[in-house]
């Protein structure tokens, strides 16, 4: 067993081993593809090497690729909550009981973050995944110390906390159940129909006004949601989840996001429609963005599994990012800016106001917090 230091400079400095411990068996291996072919079960075609690297691996074109198999490696964290202050997110804590996805998703902003820990925002993003063992007893900790201030903290703020290794690791529904106990106020934001499974625990903060959940909604194609998303819940099973979500009492909503311009933008009002009808009672959007070397990885994804829209959805990206495949500013990264982006925005309030969509998310409260043993929060902590 490695020691702590070891791991610590494992998680943060270097490339891990391939004898390196792994906490579950991992899959069965997959058969790569020959130059050409889509990588099956993957969202991502290749696996660059990372921003911060001194040296780059360039893989010979001649050979064939390895076979790839899923890595659940320890994380080890000595804290599980984290905090921002970015004007663009509507929460300052979140927890993330996972680094990686292995969702896989082919747009998703979070793969650059895997670049910190020496890995590639690529496919080591979706197949070497960083799990916190220790996450609950952290959370538990960190609650009931006097410092704590009770307030709203986001569950998969950068990777999702229903990735599929939580049906087995159940470490988000122990987290949950912390905060159950705690009830301080949490929201949650996945695309997989798991979420489902927590309903029990989740209904129990509803009672106290301390749970939201967001099911993100992409498209309502089948074809495209498999290539673009290929290890999530389908978009039946989320709108399942919505609907069983809101008949337990917990408000549900619908996140269209990300709208990929030239590709899904034209599914606004379906999307709407199908999220109003499965019971979600508000709804927000994002377009795609595309940081670091995202741009790369995405573009690889339109060649690979849509060649007739890349143009079309580059040109379009560009337009609402002044000229670039990426803003980061801060008030428009979100949303965009221009004429592509107003009408974005456009048709989206127009069907979230017809559907009854367009009102503010429901309001969380701390009032019931309470620390172990029922003590309420005393004044002045």
């Amino acid at each position: 067993m490695p020691s702590r230091d070891f791991l610590l400079t494992f998680a943060f400095v270097i490339k891990p081993f391939a004898s390196y411990r792994s906490i579950t068996p991992p899959e069965d291996a997959e058969t790569a593809p020959i130059s050409g072919v889509a990588r099956k079960g993957r969202g991502a075609q290749s696996n660059p090497s990372g921003r911060f690297e001194r040296f780059q691996v360039e893989p010979d074109p001649e050979a064939p690729d390895s076979a790839r198999r899923t890595e659940f490696l320890p994380d080890p964290s000595r804290s599980v909550l984290s905090f921002n202050d970015s004007p663009d997110i509507p929460f300052d804590a979140s927890l993330n009981p996972y680094r990686g996805c292995e969702h896989g998703c082919a747009y998703c902003y979070a793969r650059p973050t895997h670049e910190y820990l020496g890995f590639s925002a690529g496919l080591d993003f979706e197949t070497k995944i960083l799990v916190k063992e220790r996450a609950p007893e952290l959370l538990r900790r960190e609650l009931s110390a006097p410092r704590w201030v009770p307030q709203v903290v986001a569950l998969s703020g950068v990777t999702d906390a229903y990735q599929p290794i939580e049906r087995k690791l159940e470490l988000t529904r122990r987290c949950i159940a912390v905060f159950a106990e705690f009830r301080n106020p949490i929201t949650i934001i996945t695309k997989n129909a798991l979420v489902t499974r927590d309903i029990d625990l989740l209904a129990s903060l509803a009672r106290f006004q301390a749970v939201s959940v967001m099911l993100s909604l992409t498209t309502l194609d089948p074809e495209i949601q498999r290539t673009l998303e290929p290890r999530a819940s389908s978009i039946r099973e989320r709108l399942r989840a919505i609907e069983a979500l809101s008949q337990a009492g917990i408000p549900t909503g619908a996140m269209l996001g990300p709208i990929i311009p030239g590709l899904t933008d034209h599914e606004i009002p379906a999307l709407l429609e199908a999220a109003k009808n499965a019971g979600a009672t508000s709804a927000s959007y994002i377009i795609l963005r595309l940081p670091h070397g995202l741009k790369a990885l995405f573009q690889t994804w339109l060649e690979t599994h849509q060649p007739l829209r890349k143009d079309k959805v580059l040109h379009r990206l560009e337009s609402l990012r002044g000229g670039q495949l990426n803003d980061p500013r801060f008030g428009t990264r979100m949303k965009g800016e221009g004429n592509f982006a107003d009408q974005i925005g456009a048709v989206f309030r127009i069907w979230s106001r017809k559907h009854g969509l367009d009102g503010p998310r429901p309001a969380l409260s701390t009032a019931a917090f309470r620390r172990p043993g029922g003590t309420q929060l005393e004044l002045g902590l």
